[in-house]
């Protein structure tokens, strides 16, 4: 039988399940709606639920080695998801012993953080395998980030270290989800793009522009995308001034921990080159001398599918939990 991990990814509208072999391949996958009740109990009978039923569809075919789930505010320590500003559940909610009790049948089941799980999931089937030191960027409604050092994820003492989305990027800047203003997150998510966009709009009064004619609530990321491919130069400013902002925020995570490589996974990555020139090009300007020259190669595209890259990258946390109590 083929040895398989499931992935959990809880987000705030809906919770995605998965069957992932050795190879990062899905073999099986659905999902259900995260509460907005907050009831914990349904959610963790729904969740044991749709769990033997997607086992059970490849019975006999598979064996399956454990759980893994990515969450915001997901502590790898306690096993809680602790206060996620995006989800119902009230607090500390300890979803690890919880799980442990409705399917007593795994004798894996490990929680992180959704961008943790992604660079797991990098190291594990995508293109940092081989690799002992890097970081992943994730770039989506917030900005998330996982380190790894010396093969590990660096949690810190209480397991909430690598939050590189919330450096101070622009002392007194614009609003943050978290309520801190200026940081890089509220500059290089999607809706820091939008933000940018207006900005630029206004400043060179761009009436022309592709973009002009889009309401605040009705421009998406995706419409800043599609304008850049066309050569809308609103657009491109854009891609420009988030890459330079990026390239400011990993220039520290640079002098912080000497990465091998930095990743970035998300949406915005589907613009190729037109978000990673501006990166390559700014980061320059911002490294120690030492760093210069031998790390631009290295800001990387992530491997990850992704539309499966969540569910992936949690199940890859039971093969590390499983190597690590070999």
């Amino acid at each position: 039988m083929k040895k398989v991990a499931l992935g959990i990814d809880i987000g705030g509208t809906n919770t995605a399940i998965g069957v992932v072999d050795q190879a990062g391949d899905v073999l099986s996958k659905t999902s259900i709606p995260t509460p907005k009740d907050g009831n914990v109990d349904n959610y963790i009978k729904s969740i044991a639920e749709t769990v033997r039923e997607l086992l059970n569809g490849l019975k006999d075919l598979v064996e399956c080695q454990g759980i893994g789930i990515g969450a915001p505010n997901a502590n790898y320590y306690s096993g809680n998801i602790e206060y996620a500003p995006n989800l119902a559940f009230k607090g500390i909610v300890p979803l690890v012993n919880l799980l442990k009790e409705a399917i007593p049948e795994f004798k894996v089941i490990a929680l992180t953080n959704d961008a943790n799980a992604a660079a797991m999931g990098e190291m594990i089937y995508g293109g940092a395998k081989g690799m002992k030191n890097f970081v992943m960027y994730t770039l989506g409604t917030g900005v998330g980030s996982g380190i790894i050092v010396n093969g590990e994820l660096v949690y810190g003492h209480d397991g909430f270290a690598g939050e590189c989305g919330h450096t101070m990027l622009i002392p007194g800047g614009r609003s943050c989800g978290c309520g801190i203003n200026g940081h890089l997150e509220s500059y290089c998510s999607a809706g820091g793009m939008k933000r940018t966009a207006f900005e630029l709009l206004a400043y060179y009064n761009a009436t022309d522009s592709l973009l002009a004619n889009k309401t605040f609530n009705e421009l998406e990321s995706k419409d800043i995308y599609d304008a850049a491919v066309k050569g809308d130069k609103i657009a491109l400013e854009v891609f420009r001034v988030t890459g330079d902002y990026l390239a400011r925020g990993i220039a520290d995570t640079i002098h912080h921990t000497s990465p091998e490589a930095v990743f970035i996974f998300g949406g915005p990555t589907a613009a190729g080159e037109i978000l990673f020139n501006p990166i390559r090009e700014s980061l320059e300007k911002y490294l120690l001398p030492i760093f210069k020259g031998k790390q631009q190669a290295q800001i990387l595209p992530s491997k990850l599918k992704l539309g499966d890259a969540a569910i992936v990258g949690a199940s890859s946390l039971v093969w590390k939990e499983l190597e690590n109590n070999a």
